[in-house]
């Protein structure tokens, strides 16, 4: 059972209309300017102010490089070029994914203000009698330890299972998020403007009854039209799901992909370390970084397309023994969720 959903553009404001046609008119002028490096860097540098001011005027839209110090604003651009660099591979991108990853859940939850905790570490040195350490900490519990991760496969696994394990480190309970996740994609065959997105229900492995109330964390590497948090979202809401909160972790995501959620979404905010300016006809970011899902998954081979626990499997041990019990929630949302009533069990 698949439920289908277009999006439309009629969630955006006239205001919204306009900064986003300046912006793509801005960054079309590329096309003339790339033998020019000095004209590329100025056209770069007045798309990034454009953008600046249409984000720092949104609350609930926080980019990396618009939010922190200006000495810390390198650190993110080398990241996303490394990213967006066609000569990475595959283990490297991983890499350069979980640095991302730190980086946005610091952002999210480190650099808020909380009440002090401590931590209380036994070390491995006993002489001359057993040694401690204390590490002061801010208390973030009652911003995580209501958090369900909830999973858009199958780009979004990785990035997911990073943010888990952000959560279970600064929890101070050792808390370790459920998990929800949702076989969401887009319908390649259309355009830019009549897209529609595809929740297929029988690939999904979700008890919508724990979702309710509750702060849902969605981590998608890349962030295009935002179709696909909006489908998902809408879906729950439809159901009579009412979440705390929502929050949307980006490495990447189009101007007008942001700006979809924050208008479609009630309490959501989006945390992105990069913001780009447009998207071509295919709803591909431009200028992008590729299929974020391929280069940290690997591709399918012909038309055989991996399960979870295969793509799981395919991260090998260091991953998976990275993130341990991230995997066993996964695993035991596959195995104990109740499928849809319409879904038909073949007899063995």
């Amino acid at each position: 059972m698949s439920e289908i959903f277009p999006i439309r553009d009629d969630c955006f404001t006239e205001e919204d209309k306009k900064n986003i046609a300046n912006i793509e008119c801005c960054y079309n002028g590329i096309a003339d300017a790339v033998s020019n490096e000095g004209k590329l860097i100025s056209i770069y540098n007045e798309i990034g102010k454009m953008m600046q001011d249409v984000c720092n005027k949104e609350s609930n839209i926080k980019v990396y490089s618009f939010q922190t110090h200006s000495e810390t604003h390198s650190e993110a651009s080398r990241l996303v070029a490394k990213l967006r660099n066609i000569r990475t591979q595959q283990q490297e991108f991983v890499y350069y994914t979980q640095r991302a990853y730190e980086l946005l859940f610091n952002l999210a939850y480190g650099m808020c203000r909380s009440n002090k905790n401590y931590l209380i570490i036994k070390t491995p040195v006993d002489m001359p009698f057993q040694q401690y350490a204390v590490h002061k900490i801010n208390n973030v519990d009652d911003k995580v330890e209501n958090t369900i991760m909830c999973v858009m496969l199958r780009g979004a696994l990785l990035p997911s299972m990073i943010m888990s394990k952000e959560i279970q480190e600064y929890s101070s309970h050792g808390y370790v998020t459920p998990f929800a996740l949702f076989k969401i994609s887009r319908d390649e065959t259309k355009e830019e403007h009549n897209m529609q997105y595809i929740l297929e229900l029988e690939k999904s492995f979700f008890d919508i009854d724990l979702l309710n109330n509750k702060d849902l964390v969605f981590a998608d590497p890349m962030n295009a039209t935002g179709g696909s948090l909006v489908t998902v979202v809408n879906y729950l809401t439809s159901h009579g799901v009412k979440p705390k909160s929502i929050q949307f972790f980006n490495i990447l995501a189009s101007l007008k992909g942001v700006l979809r959620v924050v208008r479609s979404i009630e309490n959501c905010k989006v945390w992105t370390l990069w913001v780009d300016p447009a998207l071509n006809s295919k709803a591909y970011i431009t200028p992008g970084l590729g299929d974020a899902g391929d280069r940290i998954n690997g591709k399918d081979s012909g038309d055989y397309a991996r399960n979870i626990i295969q793509l799981i499997s395919d991260y090998g041990t260091n991953i998976t023994q990275l993130y341990r019990t991230q995997v066993r929630e996964i695993e035991k949302t596959i195995l104990g969720v109740i499928k849809p009533k319409s879904k038909i069990i073949p007899t063995l």
